[in-house]
């Protein structure tokens, strides 16, 4: 162990490494300031330089910039309610109603802060834990997975604002949305009306950006909504002030939601969006306020940011134990990793001992290096603030058009964002919140696909949906992830009454 750390940390030592960490660090920033541009597609467009660099320095980037990414999609979200990545819808209202009360630079910092501590855990269960969990991993087949999604879709309850059953109509439309395309079991197209473009369904991402980002445009611009006064310039040490005053009673919290969004990620598939709204969902059950959920909680943020960054980490431990891809950036760097003629699996620890402690500290420094240079990121983008809004709204709305159109380079997915935002910013004027709608999208396949693999395989029989041991735990969840806020609301009802 200790031959392998030396020789991780002279890998480390090279001028050549450091350029790269630097340079993807920077690119990784500005894809996730972006709105639509997700950490995946990031990674996608970094592969072809990849094609010249050793196996080590590869690695490197594809870790940076997606830390770097994923946090930095929590900076527009903050300050215009434009998720910069899809992990940052989450909490997206929570951040942007701390900006609106004027503590934007604390939202930032615990974005920044939580983010990097998040990622930290993650490195940690990666290095100390990764066999076991992975083992623990191998475990869940489509029952579970079926639950898990459900588990995901159930968070509806505890994250709405105001009505649940708004929140459930939301939900349905979300879902019925993500029924759209070619059946996934049968490969029957459904609700495409003979159009070619709605055959691969309706991306969630150009969706996700309608839905908050054009919405809000459209708010501000004819509600004449004028910015709230904030603090522009800020020190590095007043926001790491900031920050740990937020935390420092809340650590716990903070432990709690990061092994959770490190457990997700581990589970093949899953991903850091999942785990930050499952995360949030548990937060608001457990908060001993769950009443400011949604309207500017700093406990909400802490919660969800340290999940999604928490989630990297374990995405890597099926990855690199058994070369099953966590999430969608895993899969690409699997590919990286054959290319370079490295094929992970329990061998990789001892053949290539000295690699795997590499990108163990690689982790560990990328999440260090994300405070320092998310305060730089969150500097700049607080001047954005400075912008008029004649000015700035057109061009968040351009930045929303870019993002929408380069997801699969087609104008189909940037009329899809419009009318999002229109559907959006309609739903928003009645009380009923978007959120949900999000989350149908994203969770639908994944409820739909795991329930017919599911059916097919037992030839209908749905006994083992609740009698496999990690089935029965994950419904029971389920069952108290709705009956105790409709217990809750009940009581605090009957309170008032009385």
């Amino acid at each position: 162990m200790m031959a392998n750390l030396a020789a991780a940390i002279q890998l480390l030592s090279s001028p050549y490494l450091i350029f790269i960490m630097v340079i993807t660090a920077v690119y990784g920033l500005f894809v996730g300031l972006v709105p639509g541009l997700t950490a995946t597609m990031a990674t996608a467009l970094f592969v072809p330089f990849t094609f010249f660099m050793d196996p080590l320095p590869a690695l490197a980037g594809v870790i940076v910039l997606s830390a770097m990414a994923i946090f930095a999609g929590d900076i527009p979200a903050t300050l215009v309610r434009v998720p910069g990545t899809p992990s940052s819808s989450a909490y997206v209202e929570d951040a942007y109603q701390l900006c609106n009360k004027g503590m934007a630079v604390k939202a930032l910092a615990l974005c920044a802060c939580c983010s990097a501590t998040g990622g930290i855990i993650g490195a940690l269960s990666l290095m100390l834990i990764a066999p076991t969990l992975a083992q623990f991993a191998t475990r869940f087949t489509s029952f579970e997975y079926f639950w898990l999604a459900i588990l995901g879709l159930s968070t509806t309850v505890t994250v709405s604002k105001g009505s649940t059953v708004k929140s459930c109509i939301a939900l349905l439309l979300g879902l019925f949305f993500s029924t759209i395309g070619i059946d996934i079991t049968l490969g029957i197209p459904r609700f495409t009306f003979g159009s070619s473009e709605l055959l691969g369904g309706v991306n969630f991402i150009p969706a996700m950006v309608g839905l908050f980002g054009v919405s809000e445009v459209i708010r501000t611009t004819e509600e004449s909504v004028s910015f709230t006064a904030q603090k522009l310039s800020f020190g590095f040490f007043e926001m790491l002030k900031s920050a740990w005053a937020a935390m420092k009673n809340r650590l716990g919290i903070l432990l709690r939601s990061a092994v959770l969004g490190m457990v997700i990620g581990a589970l093949p598939g899953a991903g850091g969006d999942i785990a930050a709204w499952i995360s949030y969902g548990v937060g608001k059950l457990s908060s001993k306020h769950p009443e400011e959920y949604g309207k500017g909680s700093e406990e909400a943020v802490l919660t969800a940011t340290s999940a999604n960054n928490a989630a990297l980490g374990g995405a890597w431990i099926p990855a690199l134990v058994f070369g099953i891809p966590g999430d969608s950036i895993t899969a690409i760097l699997l590919g990286i990793l054959m290319m370079k003629g490295l094929r992970p699996g329990p061998l990789i620890f001892e053949r290539q001992g000295d690699l795997v402690y590499a990108i163990y500290l690689i982790f560990l420094i990328a999440n260090v290096l994300l405070i320092p240079l998310g305060y730089l990121a969150a500097r700049s983008g607080m001047q954005m603030l400075k912008v008029p809004k004649g000015i700035l709204m057109p061009a968040i709305l351009l930045f929303c058009c870019v993002g929408s159109y380069a997801i699969n380079n087609s104008l189909f997915d940037v009329g899809v964002m419009l009318v999002m935002g229109l559907l959006g910013y309609f739903f928003e004027k009645s009380d009923v919140p978007v959120a949900p709608i999000v989350l149908g999208l994203i969770l639908g396949p994944m409820v739909e696909r795991n329930f017919m693999m599911s059916v097919i395989k037992t030839g209908g029989a749905l006994n083992q949906f609740v009698t496999r041991p990690i089935s029965t735990v994950l419904v029971i969840c389920v069952a108290c992830a709705w009956t105790i806020p409709l217990w809750s609301a009940r009581r605090r009802r009957r309170s008032v009454a009385s």
